[in-house]
């Protein structure tokens, strides 16, 4: 297995109708800056180097139910990670890019998604 890519979990995404705001909030309660902002997006440095950040996405509408988190990942190579990820029964959703950042949009078998990215 060590040709195999290896996704970190590095961010948890939280929808929200104001970015900003909750930012703002989350970043004072855990005591970090905000490391990057794009058009509706936000990401918060982690609280210690190699740890979970929480991140920010402005949605048009509250999200209801169990999608309003999801998993951010980081791999080494992406076309080798969305391979193993349907390899192993997930499924490639879409692609999305804004100005300076692209990312890909995956799930598990279950539905759950989650996002992986190239590493920074």
């Amino acid at each position: 297995m060590d040709d195999q890519p290896t996704v970190r979990v590095h961010g948890v995404m939280i929808n929200t109708t104001d970015a900003s705001k909750l930012a703002k909030f989350w970043s004072q309660v855990l005591g970090v800056e905000i490391r990057n902002e794009y058009p509706g997006f936000i990401f918060l440095h982690p609280q210690r180097k190699g740890g979970v950040a929480i991140n920010f996405q402005q949605v048009s509408n509250p999200t209801e139910g169990r999608r309003r988190l999801h998993l951010d990942t980081s791999v080494s190579d992406l076309e080798k990670a969305t391979k193993q990820i349907i390899d192993l029964g997930g499924s490639h959703l879409d692609d999305q890019e804004i100005p300076g950042f692209a990312w890909r949009v995956m799930a598990d078998p279950d539905g759950n998604e989650f996002c992986i990215a190239k590493h920074e």
